[in-house]
């Protein structure tokens, strides 16, 4: 066989090895960035803002002028901002942490370095804030208060007992009740979605530092389960999930009855269940579990929305 042929073979054959290995990096490469900057979660908080405004805000009847409003859209994508800016931050003060509670998850330091961290999350922030200024000050504003208290969260608050996780819970809460800033009809219904957010979110939260406690008593963090003990916190969580569940049932007469049915049968039940499960938790992967099941509710919580 000719040898300048072989030598070709050999060169083609390495360069589709390298493309391929480069296709594989870029891949891994965005993989990790969507992880990073949580992507799923930031669809559903997109969507749950436009369900806002489509459904509780509405009319439905104009539900495409909603879709395409330059006002919902600059406000949803300016909360995106935000949100994937806290994200991020987060994730750089927490690599030591998380190189414990969930070492494979890890991006800053490894994929994306710090100093590119950083820029990330203040360009986010930067955008996050000029945008919401521009749809009006008060978003503005509200977008600005919400980076300081995320840049605070993962700095400080996140290592102090329920402070942290209360934060969290109520800027989950303000994704919501933001829309109404600029669109006032139908306040009660958004602010009854808003409660339901800040519950289900602070129970969630409670519950990832339940199977978090490893790594946070490692470096010195002060949580609910650190602070209390399993035990305590969980029953703390049994007072959570009744006062959530009462206040949640008093918006009952001010609601459509299909939706009180819906809330009976795919978010009492679940909690019901919830409770069950939380009793019986014990590991890392019992209370992961339970994560999943308040991301769940929460899901069906937004999808809810369609029956108002």
């Amino acid at each position: 066989m000719n040898p300048s042929y072989l030598r070709m073979h050999q060169s083609n054959q390495t360069f589709v090895v390298q493309l391929r290995k480069k296709r594989r990096s870029r891949q891994i490469i965005l993989r990790a960035l969507l992880r990073l900057i949580r992507f799923p979660n930031l669809m559903i908080v997109a969507l749950t803002q436009y369900l806002v405004r489509v459904c509780l805000v509405g009319p439905k009847g104009e539900w495409w002028n909603h879709l395409i409003d330059v006002h919902l859209l600059g406000l949803a994508f300016s909360t995106l901002c935000i949100a994937a800016a806290g994200y991020i931050i987060n994730d750089y003060y927490d690599i030591k942490i998380d190189t414990i509670n969930k070492p494979r998850r890890v991006v800053v330091g490894r994929i994306m370095s710090r100093r590119q961290a950083i820029f990330a999350h203040s360009f986010l922030n930067f955008l996050g804030i000029g945008i919401g200024t521009l749809i009006g000050l008060r978003i503005g504003l509200v977008n600005f208060i919400a980076a300081f208290l995320l840049w605070l969260y993962s700095n400080q608050l996140k290592r102090l007992p329920f402070i942290g996780n209360f934060i969290v819970a109520l800027l989950t809460a303000a994704t919501l009740w933001v829309v109404v800033l600029y669109n006032p009809q139908n306040r009660l219904y958004v602010y009854t979605y808003s409660v339901f957010a800040f519950f289900i979110t602070l129970i969630r939260e409670i519950i990832k530092d339940m199977e978090d406690v490893r790594g946070d008593a490692t470096f010195g963090c002060r949580t609910l389960p650190i602070v209390w003990g399993i035990r305590r916190t969980k029953l703390f969580l049994y007072f959570l999930i009744l006062t959530f569940l009462i206040t949640l049932y008093s918006f009952a007469p001010f609601l459509p009855d299909r939706l009180i049915w819906y809330f009976s049968l795919f978010i009492l039940l679940p909690m019901l269940w919830f409770v069950w499960q939380l009793v019986r938790a014990d590991t890392r992967s019992d209370f992961g579990y339970l994560s999943q099941i308040c991301k769940l509710i929460s899901v069906v919580g937004v999808v809810s929305m369609v029956f108002v």
